[in-house]
């Protein structure tokens, strides 16, 4: 149990991070971001904010102890935005998209261990049930 608590706190702990250091500068329209999403991407100015703003409320969903459906819908989320970015830097050809891979990786990393977390969790109170009833 000690080490898979270490390694999702490590994977999410740079996750968000990550993600947390993408939405900011979306949030405050960033001329960066603008840049990036509105010039080079095409995406309308009103969107970035928007998604840096979706992006914060996953983040902080994540690292909130308990709500397992809000952090499911969270992951999700926040695996769309960046699926969506590595397919828009795709789209316009740009190589930039071979460093989506670490967020990806973060990403998926934290997920599988939050889950193998939450496993650990049941199986233990499960237990200390079966223990008890016995």
């Amino acid at each position: 149990m000690k080490k898979t608590n270490i390694f999702y706190w490590v994977f999410t702990g740079l996750f968000a991070f990550l993600m947390l250091g993408s939405a900011i500068p979306d949030i405050m329209s960033h001329p960066v971001a603008i840049q990036g999403m509105h010039v080079e991407l095409g995406y309308p100015k009103f969107f970035v904010p928007f998604i840096g703003v979706a992006k914060l409320l996953g983040v902080i969903a994540i690292l909130v102890p308990g709500f397992p459906r809000i952090k499911e819908w969270a992951y999700a989320g926040l695996f769309f935005d960046l699926i969506g970015a590595t397919f828009s830097i795709l789209a316009i050809g740009k190589p930039d998209w071979m460093f989506m891979s670490l967020p990806l990786a973060l990403a998926t990393a934290s997920y599988v261990f939050y889950h193998k977390r939450r496993k650990l969790k049941e199986d233990r109170i499960y237990s200390q049930q079966a223990v008890v009833a016995f």
